[in-house]
């Protein structure tokens, strides 16, 4: 019973993230961005399944390329979000298509990773899956948080890699 609640509570993260990437919200640098991560990797490191015992140097390997992946697209995602500051000093960020890119590569990496694992033979419990997940959303969330005390409200909006560069035409509005 364990397993199906890791995996619900893994799909219901990853729809509510991805749903949630497109919509503009705002970064508030003084809350906790590091506490829903590590619940998270605190509920994936209790399951004993973690490391199959019978194949223990293969399990370990896809587990710490597991964990790449996650940190991976934890860093692709923060770094391709625009972010933008306000004049009463309020930062918000917005997913663009290629934070979309990011998340299609990495599922489509997670998904190698998985055959790869079952083509050794070796049992993957879904704790790994939610402890990459963990690492995702704790780069991604620590990486907005430092873009966005980096911006001041007088800053121009950050764009996001991929995006054009708006060019100021160099007259000023008075």
């Amino acid at each position: 019973m364990s397993g199906l609640v890791d995996a619900l509570l893994i799909v219901v993260a990853v729809v509510v993230v991805i749903a949630r990437q497109f919509r503009a919200s705002r970064i508030d640098t003084g809350r906790r961005w590091w506490l829903l991560p590590v619940v998270l990797a605190v509920v994936a490191v209790r399951e004993p399944g973690l490391v199959d015992a019978q194949h223990r140097a293969a399990s370990i390997a896809l587990l710490t390329v597991e964990l790449l992946i996650g940190l991976a697209i934890g860093a692709g995602w923060a770094w391709t979000s625009r972010i933008w500051a306000e004049p009463d000093g309020a930062v918000w960020s917005r997913s663009t298509k290629a934070s979309g890119a990011v998340w299609a590569v990495g599922i489509g990496l997670r998904v190698g990773l998985f055959a790869l694992g079952a083509a050794l033979g070796v049992h993957q419990d879904s704790s790994a899956l939610l402890l990459a997940l963990a690492a995702t959303l704790l780069v991604r969330s620590g990486t907005l948080d430092w873009r966005a005390r980096s911006l001041s409200p007088a800053a121009a909006d950050a764009p996001a890699y991929g995006q054009p560069m708006v060019r100021s035409s160099g007259k000023e509005r008075v």
